[in-house]
């Protein structure tokens, strides 16, 4: 069995994503819609967001925030 690395941190992350996504919203009646929930899309990138949110801090991590936009857009999320 493999271990799983637990994060401390993942309280933080989680009020993040809901700060960053919270204003995120699924387009209506256009062909772009999302197949998946905004929580589970772009995880690559989500990932690496959080994390330079949690060690930089916000105003260090504009790349990796900006990215993850980019990545949810691309999904069908209007953010």
């Amino acid at each position: 069995m493999g271990s799983v690395p637990s994060h401390s941190s993942s309280s933080v992350i989680s009020l993040q994503s809901q700060k960053d996504l919270g204003s995120g919203s699924v387009s209506s009646g256009s062909d772009s819609k999302p197949k998946k929930k905004i929580c589970c899309a772009c995880p690559d990138t989500k990932k690496l967001r959080d994390e330079c949110i949690v060690e930089h801090g916000e105003s260090a991590c504009e790349k990796w925030i900006e990215a993850h936009r980019k990545c949810l857009r691309a999904e069908g999320f209007k953010v």
